[in-house]
């Protein structure tokens, strides 16, 4: 981990989804923590490097590069909890939805579309469609 990410014990993961023998299901929660702790390494490590991930209704991001251009952006940005409702993968497929806290009290409810580039458990991300809308509390 690089000095400017969150240490994953700052922030609270609150996973309903059990992951146990469950692969992807694992990787796409682990894969949403670093998101939110800027580890950026791990990201790296989960995504292929033409990765697109499309945030609907703001830009697309195309490659590795731009991916770690907008999480070097969300480096202030201070995380409190992450909270993962759902957890669903199959095949190619998988999506997962929740609520990111921040300490300043804004909430953000999020649902991510996931592409793996394999149909195997051991794979890497392809493509990422997220929809978020900020919430009041």
């Amino acid at each position: 981990m690089s000095e400017d990410n969150v240490g994953y014990e700052e922030v609270n993961i609150i996973c309903a989804e059990n992951c146990g023998n469950a692969p992807k299901k694992e990787l796409l929660r682990a894969f949403n923590a670093a998101c939110v702790c800027n580890d950026t390494g791990f990201i790296m490590e989960n995504i292929i490097d033409d990765i697109e991930w499309n945030f609907i209704g703001s830009n697309v991001l195309k490659g590795k590069e731009q991916v770690l251009g907008i999480l070097e952006k969300l480096v202030d940005k201070k995380p409190r909890e992450l909270v993962i409702s759902n957890i669903i993968t199959h095949g190619y497929s998988g999506s997962l939805n929740g609520v990111l806290n921040f300490e300043n009290n804004s909430s953000y409810a999020f649902s991510n579309i996931y592409r793996f580039n394999s149909s195997l458990n051991k794979t890497k991300i392809k493509e990422i469609t997220t929809f978020i809308i900020e919430v009041s509390k």
